[in-house]
């Protein structure tokens, strides 16, 4: 019931989106019967990613939504009994068919928090087949989410706080699944905005965009605009009749080109056409009708003036008469912009008055271009509309951005229209950390900065390498040993504490047994982390508040700012 209210739930995981091995200790739980023995597990990581001093915990939303769906499905337990052992006794699969995450209590660190290793991200308490069968599901759902959303906050860092950042990696993206996730969490993780519409409508991620250069190359300058008055030229919808029933729909197919041979037929609407010769893409002998309403869709090619008052504006025309003034201003030859790219920015000037953006070096940035924008954001700004920005895709960024910036002054100034100078200007091209710390100093002239594999495919960590112990079993700590030191477990539930320097500001996250003080213990030995310096630094912790402390049901409350869930409802924060 919960996933047909929330359409999200499954589609945040299944329950069999786990490893076998997951079901094969269920079977071993129940056959010894401590299937509903009280266990309580913790999600972490071991080390700060991308070699850093922190990670952002986050995943929370869709870990909930996934426990309020759990379900194991008839097709779910037909499947596991095709994979485990054919002896298996039937009654475990009666089990299965019956278990939920009722009896599930999660407690967390809150969405966007900051986490350090050790410190869990979730503690998850329940009966012990329950929370095994949740591990591999709740680290997937976590561990990337935690990733990309520290990504993205290392590269707000490094942005500032001045510069917009727009996620555009949905095409780089590990499926469709991780482009949701990428879009959704790094917004979380400090970006604006993001491409992914989905994203919008799914998350709330305000969303953004340009334009592509295959908007710009399918023009050439030599099309015809449909007339806004006359029906004789205006795009129509063909139905044909003959012996390709396959060719039964054209769609633009010119009037010109299909002779009327029959009145129009009484109470249909309907006007018959036949061919003329010489129709290249149709059959000779075809009959063709026509419907009017399609005649009346045509594509307005008039702008009327912003205020709204005042007859339409022929756009091209002006953009064309402002292109001979910016040519002469810029020292180019009218004739060297580009007329299919000024056609393609006219055209989305048209859709788009009052946010037109130029894509600029489809062809040449300088040569075609800018002066293509400049003549169609100058007949705008005629209109009463402003131009909102341009994109550069290609080249030496911050060169072009500082030069364009130069442009766009002294044109402001030639032309007095002061709002150009301050058009954005918008870049991408594989912008990686070291790319954007260039953007982003101080003169750049960038404003908006796109950025797409770098942010989603985590080239630097490609995963968080969380991790989910067993620490209790019946109110009994648990403790993993092994061969490995830095793979040992520490045993029992846990508080989490924040470790405050002596400035006051958070330095580590602790975890401990209960609520008990660690405070001015031992000197702590950090590295700086985030600024590439592993220069240690010792101190002591002063003061250490509680992040989170454990309850089983919400009604008990949290003293402190934290997160949970208890097998109902929704998420709950504190």
């Amino acid at each position: 019931m919960a996933a047909e209210q929330d359409p999200e739930a499954r589609a945040a995981a299944r329950p069999l989106l786990t490893d076998l091995y997951q079901a094969t200790m269920a079977l071993g739980y129940w056959r010894a019967g401590r299937a509903r023995d009280a266990a309580e597990f913790e999600l972490f990581f071991r080390r700060c990613p991308f070699g850093g001093a922190f990670a952002l915990a986050a995943g929370l939303r869709d870990c909930v939504r996934f426990l309020r769906a759990f379900r194991l499905r008839d097709a779910d337990v037909q499947f596991l009994a095709s994979v485990l052992p054919p002896d298996t006794d039937p009654a475990f699969f009666e089990h299965l068919r019956a278990l939920d995450c009722s009896e599930v209590t999660v407690r967390a660190l809150p969405e966007g928090s900051l986490a350090f290793p050790g410190v869990p991200l979730l503690q998850v308490s329940g009966p012990l087949l329950v929370v095994q069968l949740l591990e591999t599901p709740l680290l997937c759902l976590v561990s990337y989410a935690s990733l990309v959303a520290t990504n993205a906050a290392r590269l707000r860092l490094i942005a500032g706080p001045e510069k917009r950042l727009l996620e555009m990696g949905l095409r780089r993206a590990q499926g469709p699944d991780g482009g949701l996730t990428a879009s959704t969490y790094s917004y979380l993780g400090g970006f604006d905005s993001s491409s992914n519409v989905l994203a919008g409508q799914l998350r709330g991620v305000p969303v953004a965009g340009t334009l592509a250069h295959s908007f710009v190359t399918s023009f050439s300058g030599s099309e015809v605009p449909p007339d806004p008055v006359s029906p004789s030229s205006k795009p129509c919808c063909l139905q044909a009749t003959g012996p390709k029933p396959a060719l039964a729909l054209a769609r633009g197919v010119p009037p010109r080109q299909v002779t009327p041979v029959l009145s129009q037929e009484a109470g249909t609407g309907c006007i018959t056409f036949a061919l003329k010769l010489g129709c290249p893409w149709l059959l000779p002998g075809l009959i063709l009708h026509s419907w009017p309403p399609f005649f009346t869709d045509s594509v307005p090619q008039m702008l009327a003036p912003a205020a709204g008052e005042g007859p339409g504006v022929d756009l091209a025309a002006k953009a064309q008469v402002w292109l001979e003034q910016v040519c002469a201003h810029l020292g180019l030859g009218v004739q060297e912009p580009h007329p299919g790219e000024r056609a393609a920015f006219v055209a989305y000037a048209l859709a788009f008055p009052r946010a037109f953006q130029g894509l600029l070096d489809t062809y040449s940035v300088w040569r075609s271009g800018l002066p293509n924008f400049l003549a169609v954001a100058l007949a705008l700004g005629e209109l009463g509309y402003r131009a909102v920005g341009v994109r550069l895709d290609s080249g030496d960024l911050l060169q072009q951005a500082q030069e364009i910036r130069k442009v766009f002054r002294a044109a402001a100034a030639q032309f007095q229209v002061p709002w150009l100078e301050s058009v954005l200007i918008v870049v991408s091209n594989n912008i990686d950390e070291e790319a954007l710390a260039r953007l982003a100093q101080e003169g750049s002239e960038v404003n908006v900065i796109g950025i797409g594999t770098s942010v989603v495919t985590c080239p630097q960590q490609p995963s968080l390498g969380g991790v989910y112990k067993l620490v209790a079993v019946g109110g009994q700590p648990r403790m993993k040993l092994t061969e490995d030191p830095e793979k040992q477990t520490l045993p029992g539930s846990k508080a989490a504490f924040r470790l405050l320097g002596s400035d006051g500001g958070a330095v580590r996250e602790a975890a401990g047994p209960g609520e008990q003080s660690v405070c001015g213990a031992v000197p702590l030995r950090l590295g700086a982390g985030l600024t590439g310096n592993n220069t240690n630094h010792s101190l002591f912790p002063t003061a250490c508040p509680v992040l989170f402390v454990s309850f089983v049901h919400p009604a008990h409350g949290l003293r402190l700012p934290g997160c949970g869930w208890a097998g109902v409802g929704n998420l709950s924060s504190r």
